[in-house]
Formats: C-alpha cells, sequence, structure tokens
C-alpha cells in the first residue's frame, strides 16, 4: 500500500546527507549480482528519482510479476528510464535487457527527443547499461521488440492510457504477445479510472479502467494470472482538471492547488499480472 509522506521525507533526507544512497548500489561497476532493493536506492539513481520509491513501489512490484535475475526483460516505453535503472542491471549479468522505445520516425514531437535522451543516459554509463539492447516501438511500422518468443517477461508502466488515445492499443498488445515465450509473463501498471468509466473518459483522461485492461490482454491471447494492490491509492478521486497530469510528479495546474495534489500523491494504478498460454 502507500506509504506516508514521512517515509518518504526521511528518505530523501537520508539521501542528501549521503548515508543511503552509496550503501545501495556504489558497487554497480563490479560483477556481482545486486538485490532490487540495493539497486532500487542506489548510488547511481537521482535523488528525485529514489523519492519516487514512496509512491511506485518497484521492489514490491517487480516481485509481484515475479521478476528473476536470469530473464530476458522487454520493458515497453521506459520513458526516462525510471525503471530501466532498476531492471536492467538486476538483469545484466545473467539475463538480457530489451527497451522497446519510441522510434526516431515517431510523429509526436516530444518521442523522438525522448529516445535520443534515454540512449544517451545508457551510453553515459557502459558498465553498468552496455548490455541493454534499445529496439524502437511504433505499430505498425516498427513493432519487433524482441526476437519471436524470446522473452520471459514483458513490463510496461503508465503506458496503456497512450495507446487507448492513440486507438493503436489492440497492436500494442499483440506485439507483446509475439514477443514472449509460451508462459511468458505480462506486468502491466497503469492508472485505474473508476470502473463505470466510459471510452471518451479513457480517452481523455489518463485513467483506463481494470475490466478494460483484462479485456485487451485477453483479446490478444493473454490470460490473467492475478493483481495487486501494492500501488493503489484511494485518496485518488480519478476526476481532475487536467486528467492524471494534475497530480504529481507532473502537476500540469502549476502553482493552482499544488499543494492539495501533492496531498493526493500519485494516481490510483492497478498492478495486473498476465500470462502468454503454453
Amino acid at each position: 500500500m502507500r506509504q506516508g509522506k514521512n517515509s518518504a521525507t526521511a528518505l530523501i533526507i537520508a539521501i542528501m546527507l549521503g548515508g543511503f544512497a552509496t550503501t545501495g548500489y556504489a558497487d554497480h561497476h563490479g560483477g556481482s549480482h545486486s538485490s532490487l532493493e540495493a539497486l532500487a536506492t542506489g548510488a547511481h539513481r537521482s535523488a528525485a528519482n529514489i523519492l519516487r520509491n514512496a509512491e511506485r513501489h518497484p521492489v514490491e512490484t517487480l516481485e509481484f510479476f515475479g521478476l528473476e535475475a536470469n530473464m530476458t526483460v522487454i520493458e515497453i516505453l521506459p520513458s526516462t528510464g525510471w525503471y530501466t535503472e532498476i531492471i536492467a542491471p538486476y538483469v545484466r549479468d545473467q539475463g538480457k535487457f530489451y527497451a522497446a522505445h519510441f522510434s526516431p520516425n515517431a510523429s509526436l514531437s516530444y518521442m523522438a527527443p525522448n529516445l535520443r535522451n534515454f540512449e544517451a543516459k545508457m551510453s553515459s554509463d557502459p558498465a553498468l547499461y552496455g548490455k541493454v539492447t534499445v529496439r524502437h516501438l511504433n505499430p505498425p511500422h516498427e513493432i519487433v521488440i524482441a526476437p519471436a518468443e524470446s522473452a520471459d517477461m514483458a513490463l510496461t508502466f503508465r503506458n496503456v492510457h497512450n495507446w487507448v488515445m492513440a486507438d493503436q492499443q489492440h497492436e500494442f498488445f499483440a506485439t507483446f504477445f509475439a514477443a514472449l515465450k509460451p508462459g511468458g509473463i505480462l506486468g502491466i501498471v497503469e492508472h485505474r479510472a473508476k470502473a463505470d468509466a466510459g471510452m471518451e473518459v479513457m480517452r481523455t483522461s489518463g485513467y483506463v479502467t481494470e475490466a478494460y485492461v483484462k479485456e485487451l490482454a485477453e483479446a490478444a491471447g493473454f490470460e490473467f494470472v492475478a493483481s495487486s494492490e501494492v500501488n493503489a491509492n484511494p485518496s485518488d478521486p480519478t476526476v481532475h482538471p487536467r486528467g492524471v497530469w494534475t497530480l504529481p510528479p507532473n502537476f500540469r495546474m502549476g502553482d493552482e492547488d499544488r499543494e492539495k495534489y501533492a496531498a493526493i500523491g500519485e494516481s490510483d494504478r492497478m498492478t495486473l499480472k498476465f500470462r502468454k498460454p503454453l
């Protein structure tokens, strides 16, 4: 469940004093395997990114999905690499990591620069990220994000609403299905709309109903395995002037009612686990 604001404050103070991150993953250039806990709070992560742990629960989320260090993992549209910082080093020595990122040929103006920034981040620390393979995901033109039926796990965090808004949701799910081995896991974290929300809400608010995500996954051939409330936020009413982007970390309303939205915290999110049938 959501941790309190006091724990987040204590965490960032510890980071700023230098006594926390240096014990996390400062030795990331060595060859030894490191735990998810150490990576989530490691010195290779910024203080701002570590602070988000209190809202996003990366360790508990990845453990729920069943991530193992020897897996071949695809992260779908990792954006700035918040989760990449944890997953890629975790599987670096025993597994394989594919980042299915934006295409340089993508139509939306923010996508190509976002890809370039991610690639620069990967190249900035070859010892940590040098084994990351970046693939482009731009349905229907670029959809080979890993060799067919090669991946043990595909993970996506807060992305489904974008595919719904672009009316490409079915193409994306079909892409994941093709890349996963039989028995492979699809893990999804997504902003959760109220159960009675219609398609217009899902196309504009950034929130998607849990039932619709399950419908999309099952239509692509996946079977539902389990759900977790680790990323639930009952304080989020899900109706905001600028959709989910009203809340942190975006704060699209600027200073208007900022304290109110900061008190709500990040969105109420579903955490769903699916499997490609054997």
